[in-house]
């Protein structure tokens, strides 16, 4: 089972995965670093280890 990696957009180890074999880098963790600069990250309330 792929691990949750992205409580605030959903997606897994297997997203980011997939991303980087299809993109040779991982958009995915681009647009979280993006969005989390941006202030729409809210992994402190909605990820259980509150990170």
């Amino acid at each position: 089972m792929s691990e949750k990696i992205c409580y605030c957009f959903d997606y897994t180890s297997d997203d980011i995965l997939k991303d980087f074999e299809e993109n040779s880098t991982s958009t995915i963790i681009k647009q979280i670093m993006a969005e989390k600069k941006n202030g729409a990250c809210d992994c402190a309330t909605r990820n259980p280890k509150k990170r």
